[in-house]
């Protein structure tokens, strides 16, 4: 019995040595809000986006580059200044809705009618995670 586990340790450690290749700001940004959906901790849409900043429950703040309305990203940009709440660009609506948990997936596990999200709030990561570790280290970088 002693030797099925030793086994079984031995096979779970690969995939371990997979996932030590450096992850990007982007897959770690993916993993964080993932991890903060399932907790509860993330505001979709302007509307409890900006809810979440004034009432000081914002740790971070999403917003896709290619919102089409300046004054959106106005409204987010102003209120993340007032607060001091961290403020990253993601490069595609479609791919925000997607990480924010706004589509269908089908049984292979894709990604079905993906709504777009210009604005993703997290008010509590979860976890401590890789990627949340990564998230940090890149937003005191970027003070």
């Amino acid at each position: 019995m002693a030797e099925d586990e030793a086994t079984r340790e031995v096979e779970a450690e690969p995939p371990a040595e997979e996932s030590n290749e450096p992850m990007d700001l982007m897959t770690a940004l993916q993993m964080v809000l993932k991890k903060a959906l399932a907790e509860d901790g993330l505001h979709r849409g302007l509307r409890e986006a900006c809810k979440a900043i004034e009432s000081r429950k914002a740790l971070l703040c999403v917003l896709a580059q290619d919102c089409d309305q300046a004054d959106y990203t106005k409204l987010i940009q102003a209120l993340c200044n007032e607060v001091n709440v961290h403020l990253i660009r993601v490069p595609e609506a479609v791919k925000l809705g997607e990480w924010a948990g706004l589509c269908k997936l089908d049984a292979e596990g894709t990604a079905r009618k993906v709504v777009k999200c210009s604005c993703v709030v997290v008010s509590d990561f979860g976890d401590e995670s890789e990627g949340l570790t990564i998230l940090q280290e890149f937003l005191k970088s970027s003070e």
